[in-house]
């Protein structure tokens, strides 16, 4: 499964990118746009959530925001293992990995 290998890959990058990050830098917006970078990976974490409960069959349900935007490296990885324990089909991985990337250049 190449796509599970740049799931993989890819969260790790940002986590590595953002696991240090206090919450000034996590409130401050993309560049271009009208949205936080906590907004934006919280996204991601939603977008991968989403197609994990496809994968098993189960209905979609939003993501909580936590209390502190430090806490989003570790929930993405918790979705993105979720994601992997799935057996997602190479296409939602596919869309996973587009979607990590993505988010990460917008970073």
């Amino acid at each position: 499964m190449e796509r599970a290998g740049d799931l993989r890959r890819t969260v790790e990058l940002i986590v590595r990118q953002v696991g240090h990050w206090q919450q000034p830098r996590w409130s401050a917006s993309v560049a271009g746009g009208d949205v936080s970078r906590a907004e934006l990976v919280h996204r991601l974490v939603q977008e991968l959530a989403d197609l994990a409960a496809d994968a098993e069959g189960r209905p979609r349900r939003p993501v909580p925001r936590l209390d502190h935007d430090v806490a989003l490296p570790d929930q993405l990885r918790v979705v993105a293992a979720d994601l992997l324990a799935a057996r997602a089909s190479e296409a939602a991985l596919a869309q996973a990995a587009s979607a990590a990337t993505a988010t990460r250049a917008a970073l």
